[in-house]
Parts: C-alpha cells; structure tokens; sequence
C-alpha cells in the first residue's frame, strides 16, 4: 500500500487541496530545471554564455528527459542535493552545450529559487481556499446574523451573542490574515541569484543584470541582497500560515464543544456511512473539528523551527536552509488541509437554534444581569448597581431561588423596576447590542475579500512557459567537423563532475 495515498483517514471526506503534489520530487525537480533553464537564457542574453547553448539548456529542461533513478542513486552517493540533477541535466543538454548548465551559480540560487516557483503555486492556492472559506462564511454570518444563543467568556455564560455575530469573529481574523497573505508577496517571491555568497563574483560586472533577466524570465522579484542568509520572506509565510492556522483551530475548538451533547448547538456535516466508533455504534464524532484542532497545532508549532531557521552563522549554513525547506513545505500543505476541512465544514454546519434559546435560559435570567446593571445604575450609579445585582446574583448562583424572584424582592432594584420591567431587562433576546448588524457588516466583507481574490486569480498574468515555447523551436544543426570549443559550443575546458561539484557548493 502507498503509504502516501491516505494521509489522514478523513481525507476522503474532503476534496484534495491541490498543494500537497506541488512538493513532489518531480515538481520540486522540474523547478529546479525551470530556473536553470532562465539562468541560462539570462546569461546568453548578456553574452555570458554563447546565445544557442541557452537556447539549447531551456529547450532540454523537461523532467521527462531526465532519468530521475540515475539523479536518485547518485544522489546517494554524491551526498550533494543538487549536483546528480546538474550532471544529469548536462547530459541531456549534449556535449555540445552541456558545459554550460549552472554557470556561475551556486545550489541555493537554484534550490531556493525553484522552492519559490513551488511557492507561488502554492500560495495561489491557498489564496483560492480562502476565498472559498470567506464566502462559506459570508453565507453563514448572513442566515444567523439575528440567531440568539450565549455568548461564553472563560467557557461561562457572559451576555448574549447571536451566531453570526459569532461567526463575524472569524471572518474578521481570516481577512486579516488573507491581507497578510496578499502582503508578503513582494518579500517572498524574489529570486536568490548571487552566487556563491552573494556578491555576484562568479557572473562577473554583468551580475545584476542577469539576476534580473532571471527574475524576469521566472516572473519574479529581486533581492537587494541576494545573501543566502537572508530567507525572512519564506519565514514570513510560515508564521502567517501559523495565524490562519490559529484561528482555524479557535474555529474548530467552537465547533467540537457546540457538538456535544451537553450544547447540541451546531455540527458538523456528517455523511452517511461515516463510522464514529469501531464499539459504540451511536457515536457521531466531530472528525473535521477534530482535525481543525490537531492540525492547527501542529503548522502552529512550526513558527519555531522557521524562526530557527534564520540563525545563518556567516553567510550561509546549509543546515538552516534545509530546515526552512522542509518547514515552509510541511506548513503550505497543512495549510491547505486545513482549509479544505473548514471549507466542507462551513458548507455544511448544522445550527440548532431551538437548543440555543434553551441554553440560553439555563441560568434563568442571570445571563441578563449586565442589562440590569447598567438600567440600575442610571438611577443609583454603576458601582452601586453592581454591588446590588452582585449580590442578588450570587445569591441565585448557589442557591434554589430564580434570579428573577430574587431580583423582585430585593428593595433597591424593586424600588425603581416593577417585575415586567425586571424581566424585559434581563430578557437576553433584547441584549444583543451590534450583533446583528455586525455579523451582516462582516458578511459583506467576507464577500468583498472573496471577489477581490477571485478577481486577483482570474486576472494575473501567466508567467511565461518560455522552457515549452523553446522546445518547439528546431536548434540549427552544427558542422560535426567544427570545433566545438572554438565555435562557443562547449565551455571552455569542458568541466569534469568534480569541477561542476565545486561550482554547486
């Protein structure tokens, strides 16, 4: 069985995040090719290398090309997370042309590079989840906008709340964190073309042209600096990821208590067939908050080896690097498993709003003291009102009389409130402040994130797939009695793997 076929047993509840195949091997590679390929059309544009061997590297840089179990097996032996793929790059490239893969570059120009490439997919998806997320919520604070129930601080009964008010909550964190997203972009997607520390010494004075003939080609930004001990960019994203996990396990954890029996106020859509207990037949477990709340905690727990990450000793250690890679992947994709399951679960929440009325007056008014307080405290002053309704409140709290019957016999609130008066204030329905028109206010704005990163996505501009429009291209045939190095179609003193190994570290 692949053990890469189920992730996590709910996954078949949820449609695939799309992010998770990004961080594939042959993905990752084909990237890693990409940038090679726009490395080596930078340099013959600047004349670096000749003009047909760039041509030459983009038209080759196809993963498909490439025997990945040789890359694989030479990796094992070389020990170098580069170097196989150059060398069997070079290969397919010809002896002609092949001396000039990866000239002047070092691994993490490349690795660095392509693992941005990877990002941006990424990072679109997890924008186009968001957008479906905000408008599933939008829907929901909407149609619950004016749904009362209790609103709890320390898990206690605190004043009434309605549902979409609850919801409003939510929305205002994950457009916040979508702005986030959004805002990052420029710092993120930038290539790292410096060489070997990034001082452009191996391009020579045409250095900062080629870096931003490469980012152009790829689409991207450029570095001030391009140090491969500066990686804030990638950390930014996982910290941010780390506070739309955040809030996705706040949301869970709501979902997961309005679950159980003891609330009975929401839940999660829960399919037919879907099996709670391998014992107890009646079990309908909240899978997906549950899933919200573990994998939450787990892209959370990430923020610290990002942070790691950016402790370079000098100007670069390979140690960072590889645990910034391994992070960003692990977070992106959690991301996106997050996402999904918010996604299914907002699609399908279930509210009870009858059994939100009842635990309402469970406490049987006490929800309402505020209210009181502050009617009282008009006539007798706020501390006083609080002292007073403190007590009376306390009083029912530990005892058997109803607040109400209590409040009616207390000489200072029924010297100034008769008992249908008591009542009306302490009447939670009547206390819910802005709820309703923040939970509608907040629905438009979900809706407006939602249109601006669907509108975002249906216009950016493609990033040009120069390495498949050179493939069509028919490279002119060469005299087979020409001297390949004085006609510029090998490098000079065409480089060994040794010499190649030293130019990737």
């Amino acid at each position: 069985m692949n053990g890469e076929s189920i992730r996590h047993f709910t996954d078949g509840r949820v449609p695939d995040a799309g992010i998770a195949h990004l961080f594939s091997v042959e993905n990752r590679f084909q990237a890693r090719l990409d940038v090679e390929a726009a490395l080596a059309l930078a340099e013959a544009e600047v004349g670096l290398i000749p003009e047909p061997a760039g041509e030459t590297i983009a038209r080759a840089a196809q993963i498909e090309k490439l025997d990945l179990d040789r890359v694989a097996a030479e990796t094992a032996s070389a020990s170098h997370p580069l170097m196989p793929l150059i060398e069997e790059f070079a290969r397919v490239v010809g002896r002609e042309y092949g001396g000039w893969v990866h000239w002047g570059a070092t691994t993490q120009n490349i690795t660095q590079t392509a693992d941005v490439l990877v990002l941006r997919d990424a990072h679109r998806s997890v924008k186009d989840l968001l957008a479906k997320v905000l408008r599933g919520m939008s829907k929901l604070a909407e149609a619950s906008a004016a749904v009362p129930m209790a609103g709890r601080t320390h898990s206690q009964h605190a004043v009434p709340v309605t549902f979409g008010f609850k919801v409003a909550v939510w929305i205002d964190e994950l457009a916040a964190h979508t702005d986030r997203l959004e805002r990052l972009e420029d710092r993120l997607f930038r290539v790292l073309m410096g060489g070997a520390v990034g001082t452009f010494a191996s391009f020579g004075p045409a250095g900062r042209e080629v870096e931003r003939r490469v980012a152009n080609h790829l689409g991207l930004g450029t570095m001030p600096v391009p140090s491969r001990a500066i990686n804030d960019g990638i950390v930014e994203l996982v910290l941010v990821l780390g506070q739309v996990a955040g809030t996705a396990g706040k949301i869970g954890k709501d979902i997961y208590s309005m679950m159980q029996p003891e609330f009975g106020e929401a839940f999660e859509p829960i399919p037919e067939g879907t099996v709670g207990s391998s014992t107890m037949p009646h079990k309908r477990n909240p899978q997906l908050a549950l899933d919200l709340l573990s994998m939450s905690a787990q892209l959370r727990a990430l923020a610290a080896p990002a942070l790691e990450s950016m402790q370079h000793d000098h100007e670069a250690n390979g140690g960072m690097t590889d645990l910034l890679e391994s992070t960003v992947s692990r977070a992106t994709v959690l991301a996106g498993d997050i996402l999904t399951r918010l996604d299914v679960i907002l699609g399908g929440l279930e509210l009870d709003e009858q059994r939100m009325r009842a635990n309402l007056a469970l406490s049987e008014g006490l929800i309402g003291s505020e209210s009181l307080m502050m009617e009282l405290g008009e006539r007798i002053g706020r501390q006083k009102a609080h002292e007073v309704v403190y007590e009376v409140a306390q009083e029912s709290a530990v005892g058997d009389e109803q607040f109400l019957d209590l409040l009616v016999r207390n000489a200072t609130v029924s010297a100034y409130f008769d008992r249908d008066e008591i009542c009306r204030l302490i009447d939670p329905r009547a206390y819910l402040g802005e709820s309703v028109t923040i939970a509608q206010d907040m629905a438009q704005h979900a809706r407006a994130v939602a249109d601006r990163l669907e509108f975002s996505a249906r216009t950016a501009k493609p990033v040009p797939l120069f390495l498949r429009e050179t493939a069509a291209a028919t490279s002119a045939s060469e005299d087979d009695d020409a001297d390949p190095v004085a006609s510029g179609r090998i490098a000079p003193a065409a480089r060994t793997a040794e010499e190649l190994l030293l130019v990737g570290l």
